[in-house]
């Protein structure tokens, strides 16, 4: 069953959400956490630790690795599990109960490239 649209948001709302184009470097396995991994990502001008919940959506996270993928980058950081997550992967599928795929520019794109 498809999901209702979200309530209506200003224009100036969206440009509140900076989204950019960042290099998966590493995963890293959370050992405390049966869902979180933490990725390492180039986003050219710097780097972020991003804790992402796809241990049970994949069966070798590390396949992400080498990967350019879409993230907000300004999110306030969040502690979880002992580690700081400095943003968020944007992904696909997750709310629609599919299993979530990576959202990717459609071509290589210099690391850092602002979306929107």
């Amino acid at each position: 069953m498809a999901k209702e649209i979200k309530p209506v948001i200003d224009f100036d709302d969206l440009g509140k959400i900076d989204i950019r184009v960042g290099e998966i470097l590493s995963v890293e396995d959370i050992k405390k956490s049966d869902k979180m991994v933490k990725l390492t990502v180039d986003f050219g001008d710097f780097e972020r630790c991003i804790l992402v919940g796809m241990k049970k959506e994949r069966e070798d996270p590390s396949e992400i690795v080498g990967k350019q993928a879409l993230f907000v980058v300004n999110l306030a950081p969040k502690k979880m599990f002992g580690e700081i997550s400095e943003g968020m992967l944007f992904d696909i599928g997750y709310e629609s109960g599919i299993t979530p795929v990576l959202a990717q520019p459609e071509k290589p794109v210099p690391n850092g490239t602002i979306a929107g």
